[in-house]
């Protein structure tokens, strides 16, 4: 996929950079991280790690537009510990923002491989469509899509989105099979706002490719998916959101022919010292060969709390509740930050068999009980 970016940049920058102003600017930035983590319930109880995330930004402005581009990678090495036994390593180079952007008042277009998410709720998001953002991460990193995306804001705070991706035989999130890599996925969303808030429909259209499943589901080369997604938030005094995914194939696929998810969430801080914010959110997920008729579900319930201690000091934590196991999955943290030094000190305390849908986090890591340490230096 590299390639794409290189054609773009080609395309664009060599003749902004000829025509250089004093107002475009090219810098260089970076994230850099280490972490400990150990498990008391893993054989393997200890492992470490070191990221690096360097990233180049380039923007000339022409008037009342702008030409921007990013350009970052993610540099990844970890180990796998059992004391005085035995020792495991691994690393990864890859992209991990490289898109080029045209943008004035109204609009703008960006190509490449980009973040792309939406929604209105926080911590259980049925539009989790294109990023596995973990609130618990303190990185909140997630991976792109290679796509274009196109985003037109009206004067009255309405904004339209269009968007083409290039197809990936890895599923993405609520995805159990990938694309069929011969044709483009393609969708759209419109946002309008609305008394006190904003209200959105979002679409997105697909070839699925079933052949590489792991549910021992029909087996089809090519298969339409459409997905419908409906969102809104509201600030009545408390904060109150939901958000709602529809998906169907257009072939048979057992129970998960037809696919509901919905949240509901509400959000209030309490002027209690220096102000105790806390969310809720519950999220129901069913399945079904028929529409609305349902015979597969799955229910989480989640608690968010975070306390400010000082300006540079903040205590949070968050529980996930599986309804149908009867389990709970919590994640107690402190941060301190210092300059550009941020020092993150977790611990977790979740069931010994990680059933947590969708996280991004390393689900063999926050299994069963242990601490995890970080320090993310931003330069």
């Amino acid at each position: 996929m590299t390639k794409y970016l290189f054609l773009l940049l080609s395309l664009f920058v060599p003749s902004l950079v000829c025509e250089a102003q004093k107002s475009d600017t090219l810098l260089f930035s970076g994230q850099a991280s280490a972490w400990a983590n150990y498990n008391f319930d893993q054989d393997i109880s200890l492992a470490a790690g070191v990221r690096y995330i360097p990233q180049i930004n380039f923007q000339a402005v022409k008037g009342k537009n702008l030409f921007d581009a990013e350009i970052s990678l993610n540099l990844n090495g970890s180990a796998m510990i059992r004391p005085f036994d035995s020792l495991a390593g691994d690393g990864s180079i890859k992209p991990y923002r490289i898109w080029v952007r045209y943008s004035g008042p109204q609009f703008e277009v960006r190509a490449g491989l980009q973040k792309i998410n939406f929604g209105s709720a926080t911590m259980l998001r049925p539009l989790m469509w294109f990023d596995k953002l973990d609130p618990r991460d303190p990185l909140q990193l997630t991976d792109g899509v290679w796509g274009l995306l196109g985003r037109y804001y009206f004067l009255n705070n309405a904004n339209l989105w269009l968007w083409i991706i290039l197809p990936s035989e890895n599923p993405k999130t609520w995805e159990f099979a990938g694309s069929d890599i011969k044709y483009p996925e393609t969708g759209g969303r419109i946002q309008l706002p609305v008394a006190k808030g904003e209200i959105a429909f979002s679409g997105h259209w697909r070839m699925a490719d079933t052949r590489q499943n792991q549910l021992s589901l029909p087996e089809y080369a090519s298969v339409p998916e459409t997905r419908l997604g409906l969102d809104g938030k509201w600030d009545l005094g408390i904060g109150l959101w939901f958000e709602a995914s529809q998906t169907s194939f257009s072939k048979t696929l057992g129970d998960l022919k037809h696919q509901t998810i919905v949240s509901l969430g509400a959000d209030y801080t309490f002027g209690i010292g220096n102000g105790l914010n806390l969310v809720v959110e519950h999220l129901q997920a069913a399945s079904g060969e028929k529409l609305f008729s349902y015979s597969a579900s799955i229910g989480f319930t989640g608690l968010s709390i975070s306390y400010p201690l000082s300006m540079n000091n903040n205590l949070s934590a968050i529980t996930y509740f599986d309804l149908r196991n009867k389990q709970s999955y919590n994640f107690l943290s402190y941060k301190r930050q210092l300059r550009k030094l941020d020092l993150h000190i977790m611990a977790f305390l979740n069931p010994k068999n990680y059933q947590m849908p969708y996280q991004t986090t390393d689900n063999m890591m926050l299994a069963g009980k242990g601490l995890q340490l970080m320090l993310v230096y931003n330069h």
